[in-house]
């Protein structure tokens, strides 16, 4: 399973700090380090909800899947 964040790229195209967010979404920024380096092993609704509407975002702009099989 190959669950990517993409968190950065959604942060570059709104021009928000890694810090402003955090504090947005009421996390710490080691936590949303973490999330966005793709360490977390699992993450709540409420932070993935409060993220997006901090980003303007739907779901699936942070989060994508991406098959780990290799052909």
């Amino acid at each position: 399973m190959a669950i990517i964040v993409n968190v950065d790229v959604m942060l570059a195209r709104r021009k928000m700090s890694c810090g402003e967010l955090a504090e947005k979404v009421g996390i710490s920024a080691a936590n949303l380090s973490i999330l966005k380096t793709g360490k977390a092993k699992a993450v709540r609704f409420s932070t993935l909800n409060a993220i997006c509407k901090a980003l303007d975002c739907q779901p699936g702009d942070v989060l994508a899947y991406e098959s780990d099989t290799a052909e």
